[in-house]
């Protein structure tokens, strides 16, 4: 089982109504991307991993090797938003390299902080979702929010599709490596052209194994999921609309106020 289907499925949070789980993760998101003050992405970062760690059951260690995933990503691509080269030293940081300064500014250095915690906020408001609720009852709840049936399969199709792939790629890799397929730079290189072929011809397969499987159950254009009804609790509906009128209020005056300095 794929380890975010798993983590799920397993969840404390798995029978909570779907839509406040959506509603809760959206909102709070479109807020850190609205504010982009670390006033309360910081306070969203640290409450949904609260939420998905201890009301999830998510083990900690599990939770943060899936953050560190995108922190690496965030940190590397921010990189050129801290560093500057230039023949003026800025007022962030300086270091000669010959006739130009490796350096950066405060302004820099600020708006890549703010960057990477926008960004952190809003995976931890995803893992939230994802790590609580089935693929299922998401494509469930954009149903009701009316998102075409296309779009929806594809989704649903595209989601499976990458993690059979990666398994394939996994199972290729280890098969090559112990037959020391990377004992060189040349032979890493041939190997990975191996491994890459034989995944795209092998997930081809697998796409026609699983129209084959869907023809013999009667396919007629539409995959039709089996949904829960869980019902919402009202005590969660208005725990949820105090904390998001509260969320951009603040981020309203922080708006208004022109935001919290670093």
């Amino acid at each position: 089982m794929i380890l975010i289907d798993k983590l799920c499925y397993h969840s404390k949070l798995r029978y909570v109504n779907a839509e406040e789980k959506f509603a809760f993760a959206m909102l709070t998101l479109f807020a850190c991307i609205l504010s982009k003050s670390p006033a309360i992405t910081l306070p969203v970062l640290v409450l949904t991993g609260l939420l998905t760690i201890q009301k999830g059951g998510v083990p900690f260690l599990t939770y943060i090797k899936l953050m560190t995933v995108p922190a690496v990503f965030l940190l590397l691509s921010t990189l050129a938003v801290f560093i500057n080269i230039s023949k003026t030293p800025l007022d962030g940081f300086a270091f000669a390299a010959g006739s130009y300064y490796i350096t950066g500014s405060i302004r820099g250095i600020r708006q890549g902080i703010r960057l990477i915690f926008t960004a952190l906020s809003s995976v931890s408001c995803l893992y939230f979702l994802s790590l609580s609720t089935p693929v299922t009852d998401i494509l469930n709840t954009l149903k009701k929010l009316h998102v075409p049936a296309l779009i929806l399969e594809l989704m649903l199709l595209i989601y499976r599709f990458i993690f059979v792939m990666l398994h394939l790629a996994s199972d290729i890799t280890v098969s090559l490596h112990s037959r020391l397929g990377n004992h060189s730079p040349a032979a890493a290189g041939k190997s990975f052209v191996f491994m890459a072929g034989s995944v795209f011809i092998l997930s081809v397969r697998r796409s026609s194994a699983l129209y084959d499987a869907l023809e013999a159950r009667c396919y007629d254009g539409t995959l039709r999921i089996l949904s829960e009804n869980l019902p919402a609790k009202r005590i969660e509906i208005l725990s949820i609309a105090v904390f998001e009128i509260f969320l951009y209020l603040a981020a309203a005056a922080l708006k208004m106020s022109g935001g919290i300095e670093l």
